[in-house]
């Protein structure tokens, strides 16, 4: 017997977002931040995300405007660069990636921590206004974290903070939010990923679901 499904991508897109909408509680969020939150709960399957999802007051509409103004997207992991849908990017927005940069394994041992937080120290260059996109090293965001209590070091426009996993995940995104050197968002807890991370882009580039 065969399987009958939808067929048309436009309206398996429909549906889902009109079923995020439907069953998460997104009383709380203003319409930008909204556009947000359903595109991560529709990358991570599950409508419970959204108690977890946590902006600093004008975050969403900071990262927005700063993705307007051409700002460059700096990613932990080249499963956020890569992911990043560039059509949705307002003004050809650089993306960058340092991770395999050749200096990364000898600045990692010279600065005694992990290649993912020594590939921030490569962000410098083009760090002040950019969008921030941390989705899977707590030792990237710690590292920034850090980076940003230097005198004179540039500043983001923006921070999403969602790296993932046991180890440091949840204690790095608590930080970044007492600490909220700029305006910031977060998944709270172990929760976290790629995925998320590369959805919230996507929404804050473009209003088009």
């Amino acid at each position: 017997m065969l399987h009958r499904y939808e067929t048309q991508g436009a309206e398996i897109y429909r549906q889902s977002f009109a079923t995020i909408r439907r069953e998460a509680e997104l009383s709380r969020f203003n319409p930008t931040e909204e556009r947000v939150v359903v595109r991560m709960i529709h990358a991570a399957g599950m409508v419970e995300l959204a108690p977890f999802v946590m902006f600093s007051p004008g975050m969403a509409e900071a990262a927005r405007q700063a993705l307007q103004d051409g700002a460059p997207v700096l990613c932990d992991v080249r499963m956020v660069s890569e992911g990043i849908t560039r059509t949705r990017l307002p003004a050809a927005n650089p993306i960058i990636c340092t991770l395999q940069d050749e200096r990364i394994p000898a600045l990692a041992r010279q600065l005694g921590t992990t290649r993912s937080a020594a590939a921030v120290e490569l962000w410098r260059p083009q760090l002040q206004g950019a969008v921030v996109a941390i989705g899977n090293a707590p030792t990237a965001l710690f590292h920034l974290l850090n980076m940003l209590q230097e005198h004179g070091c540039p500043r983001p426009a923006a921070i999403i903070g969602c790296p993932v996993g046991f180890i440091g995940a949840a204690e790095s995104k608590d930080a970044l939010m007492h600490d909220l050197p700029v305006p910031a968002m977060v998944v709270r807890g172990r929760l976290g990923g790629s995925a998320m991370t590369v959805a919230a882009i996507n929404a804050l580039a473009s209003d088009a679901e």
